[in-house]
């Protein structure tokens, strides 16, 4: 089975680009976020899927938002929202190896799936869930948000097999969120098996990387309920 590796050096390249200067430093809080040049070379390595819309499409999700009596942010409010969100969750998971990053008004949580399952598992690992409940307490907070929740393996085994891991996690994290107070409306899901390497998979190092959930955070604007 002839596995991505060209893909997954270019996006190792990529990464290992933003950690030399591609990121930007707020003035004020110290923390490091991804500049918008640096977003748009990932997209171009990765095929953008963490920079596209959310799963399913707004409009296809803004009668669920609006059923569930959510609403959406006006503008200049956007940013600041998501600043206090951020902020939080960094609070919230510092000390873990959960990498908060910010994307534009958009959050995303880079989830080794080492700290969340077991091997060959999508049961969520009781040593993990005190770290998922901070989480979900923060998304139940700030109700203003879609929620993506993707999975993604390492290339061992079948694609098939991969693909169907990936999405039974995506899932298993996405039941977690809703079961402790996070709206169900505000959650879609997505796996992508192996097709999404962040380091390549010939090395254990590279494996581990890929094994991961992120759960990426979008808000939600009133134009979007209009």
């Amino acid at each position: 089975m002839k596995k991505p590796l060209l893909l997954a050096s270019l996006a190792a390249l990529s990464l290992g680009t933003l950690s030399l200067g591609a990121c930007t430093t707020d003035p004020n809080t110290g923390e490091r976020r991804i500049s918008k040049a640096a977003i748009g070379g990932i997209g171009g390595v990765l095929g953008g899927y963490l920079l596209g819309d959310v799963v399913g499409g707004r409009n296809d999700r803004t009668a669920k938002i609006v059923g569930a009596g959510l609403g959406g942010l006006a503008g200049a409010g956007v940013g600041a929202y998501m600043d206090r969100q951020e902020r939080q969750l960094r609070e919230r998971t510092a000390g873990t190896d959960v990498q908060v990053i910010r994307q534009g008004d958009d959050l995303v949580l880079n989830i080794p799936s080492g700290i969340t399952f077991a091997y060959d598992s999508a049961q969520v690992q009781p040593q993990f869930q005190r770290t998922l409940d901070q989480v979900a307490a923060t998304l139940a907070e700030y109700r203003e948000t879609y929620i993506d929740v993707y999975g993604h393996t390492d290339s061992t085994g079948s694609d098939s097999y991969n693909q169907q891991l990936s999405e039974r996690r995506a899932v298993s994290v996405a039941d977690y969120l809703s079961s402790h107070g996070v709206q169900a409306a505000r959650i879609g899901t997505r796996g992508y098996g192996e097709t999404q390497p962040i380091a390549p998979n010939d090395t254990d190092a590279g494996r581990a990387a890929n094994r991961r959930v992120e759960i990426k955070i979008v808000p939600i604007r009133d134009t979007d309920l209009r």
